[in-house]
């Protein structure tokens, strides 16, 4: 029996070299690492600019804090997603407001227009394993006179776009195509993460791409935002090492969210050979369990590809035709017992015990449920060998079908009439 683990990091000789070089050269905090990370980023999205922080999470909350995001105010958000998604909105002091997605488990751009008020700051729209939602339709949207009609300005900022904000919750979608470009370039903002199961890591991490309107000065808000993510100061540590650098003064009220260059090293040897090595072996993989399980009724291929878009190819979000959240459950157990570790992904929002606490209800989103319910998210890594795809397309494949039977004798054992007399 082969034991599968469900999304190691990527670590090879060159990323143990690339932090070597980081922990000989005396400076691990935030420093030259970092900003040549931001600079591989810009360079692999065609970013305006990118600026690197310690999570997601924290670049959610900076971008809704940037942007004037405050108690009151409304950000739209799918309910399939990591709770990350609403808690950054709940961390500014504003409500998530949550709508249902559509069958590929992109936010419902229709369910968007029903969800805006005069209260909506911002959409976060999330590429949920690494599928780009469909950002022209949330653009046009958010664009419309009747819809920008509403928008409220409270903020220099929001006075400056004028409309609702769009941010991309990027997090598995780094790579990721929409159009003849990067999918980072649909949105305003776009932030990634790097945590330690994404495609790129840098153990803890994340990036925020700018790809604002031509009114805001890029250059300015990239040194605004990255004396943001240090606490207001007006320089880093790297510059106050620096001769008679040490002066500094503090500008306001920031947060301390940075990036230190030990992290950066990881993801700047990564990033490096994405495109090339990292990016097509995740394909190659996801194509391999497309075509192992084509021949199968219960499949429901994810979406990869369509006219416009292309995935980043994050997870591989197997769904299985008409089972029940239960008998999903029993298939995972079926598959770990043969050695392979599976996920899902994710459990939808309103049946977090938090979620559910603040008024949400999972009948409210039946589409989130019904692609949560049926959903195992299978390994896929540059590390996974042919032999170890086979295996782990072999396990599924078993464990549905063993599921599958033992369902149907059940199905048959209760249509059977009762013996005795019949009356």
């Amino acid at each position: 029996m082969m034991n599968i683990p469900f999304s190691p990091p990527f670590i090879d000789e060159d990323v143990i070299d690339e932090v070597l070089h980081t922990l000989r050269s005396n400076w691990i905090t935030t420093g030259p690492k970092v900003v040549a990370l931001e600079q591989q980023i810009v360079k692999l999205t065609a970013s305006d600019a990118a600026i690197c922080v310690n999570s997601w999470t924290s670049g959610a909350i900076l971008m809704l804090k940037w942007f004037g995001v405050k108690a009151g105010d409304e950000v739209i958000v799918p309910a399939y997603t990591y709770a990350a998604t609403a808690l950054s909105v709940l961390h500014c002091g504003a409500t998530p407001v949550m709508v249902d997605v559509n069958a590929d488990y992109s936010i419902s751009a229709n369910e968007v227009r029903k969800a805006i008020t005069p209260k909506t700051k911002a959409i976060i729209a999330v590429d949920i394993a690494g599928w780009p939602c469909d950002y022209d339709a949330l653009n046009a949207i958010i664009n419309e006179s009747e819809i920008t009609g509403l928008f409220v300005a409270e903020s220099f900022k929001q006075s400056l776009l004028n409309r609702i904000l769009l941010i991309s919750d990027a997090a598995h979608s780094i790579g990721a195509k929409f159009g003849a470009g990067a999918a980072a370039k649909k949105s305003d903002i776009t932030i990634f993460s790097f945590h330690a199961v994404k495609n790129i890591t840098t153990a803890e991490g994340g990036c925020i791409c700018l790809n604002l309107p031509q009114q805001f000065d890029t250059a300015a808000e990239y040194k605004y935002l990255k004396m943001y993510t240090l606490n207001g100061q007006t320089k880093d540590a790297f510059s106050k090492s620096q001769g008679g650098g040490w002066k500094y003064d503090i500008l306001f009220q920031g947060l301390k969210i940075n990036m230190p260059d030990i992290c950066a090293a990881i993801g700047l040897a990564q990033i490096k050979k994405y495109e090339s090595q990292l990016l097509p072996s995740r394909k190659q993989i996801a194509l391999k369990y497309c075509d192992g399980f084509k021949a199968m009724d219960w499949f429901i291929a994810p979406p990869l590809t369509d006219e416009q878009r292309e995935s980043s190819y994050h997870l591989f979000p197997l769904r299985i035709k008409n089972i029940t959240e239960t008998q999903r459950d029993q298939i995972i157990e079926l598959i770990t017992a043969k050695g392979v570790a599976v996920n899902v992904h994710f459990i939808p929002m309103p049946m977090l015990t938090y979620f559910k606490n603040l008024g949400y209800h999972i009948v409210d989103y039946p589409m989130a449920y019904q692609q949560y319910a049926c959903e195992i998210s299978l390994p896929i890594y540059p590390q996974l060998t042919d032999e170890e795809v086979a295996y782990i397309i072999e396990a599924v494949i078993s464990a549905v079908e063993k599921q599958r039977a033992e369902n149907t004798e059940i199905a048959a054992y209760h249509k059977q009439e009762p013996a005795g007399i019949s009356f």
